[in-house]
């Protein structure tokens, strides 16, 4: 099950967790996942998808189609 966000592909990053001591040790910052079922008026269906929960007030704000069109504009 890979940790990226369906629909703006955020993914985990990394970083370091400093001790007191300033010990370094590698670490993962995992994105805020959500699994949530959309309804598509246009097609008339449900999708499943796995988004973060910042793209998912995006899609809120936006709608499916108008957040999947600006996504491929800003891909090229």
């Amino acid at each position: 099950m890979s940790k990226r966000c369906e629909l703006t592909g955020t993914t985990m990053q990394y970083g370091n967790n400093v001790s007191h001591a300033n010990n370094k040790t590698r670490r993962r910052f995992l994105p805020n996942l959500q699994k949530k079922r959309i309804w598509l008026p246009e097609e008339k269906k449900w999708i499943t998808v796995k988004a973060t929960a910042a793209a998912l007030r995006t899609l809120d704000k936006k709608g499916y189609h108008a957040m999947m069109k600006d996504l491929a504009a800003k891909a090229k």
